[in-house]
């Protein structure tokens, strides 16, 4: 029944992302709101499954790769609605709904297999540790989609090819605006991420910081950031120069959650 659900949020998700294609397609606006609606339920879905997955376990809802690709999934969704409930930027959703229901794709590759549960994980500070770093994540994630948007509109706009695909797209400001509060919200959680990761480590393995590769990049994707807020509230960096490094905060943080498990020895199990 539990795998029932999640494969009704996956086909939902689905559902969104081919009416958000088809709406950038023929341009009409009903279209892209019954894309969002449709997205809108797909979390509502998955946010059952994971309540549910977590009741179950009774420690972490997330202990595996592929919980941890469904929960950013759902990060990313639900981070997503937020700002186009705020900012009506549907046309966003375009560029998210994909990579999302790629993520939900592959994560429904071992999301109802067993797993035998790690009882060193029955601790909060393992639960705060995932869940706040995988958000922060999600949010650096939507950064990127926004940070990418704002480089090809600027591309447009500067070599004069007006289209009715540049004029589907948010204006710069927008744009800008949204990677920069999806970079501030995204430090503020790793942020809590990694403290609460580092408290784990203390008590598992005797030190704060084994540095270990994960932590390693994890922590340089940090310090990115912190350099990008230092320097748009010190001089104002804004625009292309943001975007840049919004990009690179975000790949350093995609190597950290995929690349690390797949080249160097390391603690984490994700």
């Amino acid at each position: 029944m539990e795998y029932c659900v999640f494969t009704t949020a996956l086909v939902v998700y689905c559902v969104s992302t081919a009416v958000f294609a088809v709406s950038m397609l023929v341009k009409r606006v009903v279209l892209a709101k019954l894309a969002v609606a449709a997205l809108g339920f797909a979390v509502l879905v998955h946010t059952v499954f994971i309540l549910w997955h977590w009741a179950g376990s009774g420690i972490s809802p997330v202990v595996n790769i592929y919980e941890a690709l469904s929960f950013v999934a759902w990060a990313v969704s639900g981070s997503y609605l937020v700002f186009q409930a705020i900012t009506k930027t549907r046309v966003l959703g375009a560029f998210v709904s994909p990579p999302v229901l790629l993520l939900m794709i592959v994560a429904s590759a071992g999301i109802a297999g067993p797993d035998e549960i790690d009882r060193s994980l029955e601790t909060y500070w393992v639960t705060v540790h995932v869940i706040f770093t995988l958000t922060g994540t999600a949010f650096f994630a939507l950064a990127c989609c926004a940070a990418l948007m704002y480089l090809v509109q600027d591309r447009l706009i500067r070599k004069r090819k007006i289209s009715d695909f540049s004029r589907l797209l948010p204006s710069l400001g927008d744009l800008d605006k949204i990677s920069h509060v999806s970079v501030v919200w995204g430090f503020l959680l790793l942020t809590v991420g990694i403290v609460s990761g580092s408290l784990w480590a203390r008590t598992a393995w005797g030190d704060h910081l084994l540095w270990d590769a994960k932590q390693v990049a994890t922590l340089a994707a940090w310090v990115l950031c912190a350099l990008l807020l230092h320097q748009r509230l010190a001089i104002g960096w804004k625009g292309k120069r943001a975007a840049y490094l919004s990009i690179g905060a975000f790949i350093i943080l995609l190597f950290s959650f995929v690349g690390v498990n797949m080249f160097f020895p390391t603690v984490h199990r994700f």
